[in-house]
């Protein structure tokens, strides 16, 4: 696969969360590689069963299927999800017969993309399948990239790579706090309220503490942060990029 011509193409896709099923390691690989350099999370499954746990954890906004694998098809896992999610599904295989094309969309597949492919078109395939998808226009995003680290919006998890990190309750609380107002600074004293509000009695010292701690998780040098901030004079801001 060549990459030449898929040129800015990163920001039209607005961090949407892509799903890639493919057991081949290689493949898997190379399409993640490309699609993050051009703006979309990705996660990697090499199964049927392994892309199963990932969806009982994260929330994707586009799923791209390899047919042949072991274990269940792409049409099997297909056809599960449409039963579940409305989110744009394409079919990636090297099988380009028309029956095999009419199996795919009667699975419930959206698009179809025979191996092997100019990775340009798959691209350009992704950003169509997302303008059609209702919810993605205008919608907010699901997940906050903070360099190799992603924090889901909605479950209060956070990943590096495929590797969870564990968060104590009051840093779930702070990131829940942070991440309604991306940019924005929150107050030492806001902080103090909100948690205690939670059940956490601190002060503004408890806060300052927990904030470190949670840098350590975030940051690739806690002690010159980059994603959690200290605004002088009006408390901490997360800068998601």
């Amino acid at each position: 696969m060549s990459d030449s011509g898929a040129q800015g193409s990163g920001a039209q896709a607005q961090q949407a969360h892509v799903l890639l099923v493919d057991d081949d390691d290689r493949i898997r690989d190379l399409l993640r590689k490309f699609l993050g350099r051009h703006g979309y999370l990705t996660t990697g499954a090499r199964d049927a069963d392994h892309a199963r746990r990932l969806l009982a954890g994260l929330d994707f906004d586009l799923a791209v299927l390899d047919v042949m694998m072991p274990g269940d098809n792409g049409y099997v896992l297909c056809a599960e999800l449409r039963e579940t999610r409305d989110m744009p599904i394409l079919m990636l295989t090297a099988k380009g017969e028309t029956s095999d094309r009419i199996t795919g969309l009667e699975a419930g597949a959206d698009d179809y993309l025979p191996k092997p492919f100019e990775p340009r078109e798959l691209l350009l395939r992704l950003k169509a399948l997302l303008r059609r998808a209702p919810q993605a226009a205008g919608a907010m995003p699901k997940m906050l990239q903070l360099g190799p680290v992603r924090y889901d919006l909605e479950r209060g998890e956070m990943w590096r790579g495929q590797d969870p990190i564990r968060l104590t309750a009051t840093e779930m609380t702070l990131m829940r706090i942070f991440a309604a107002t991306p940019h924005e600074p929150v107050s030492r004293a806001t902080l103090v309220e909100k948690l205690s509000r939670d059940g956490e009695a601190t002060g503004e010292r408890a806060v300052d503490v927990q904030v470190t701690r949670l840098r350590r998780k975030l940051e690739a040098d806690p002690k010159q942060p980059r994603y959690l901030q200290t605004v002088r004079g009006e408390g901490y801001m997360l800068a998601p990029d």
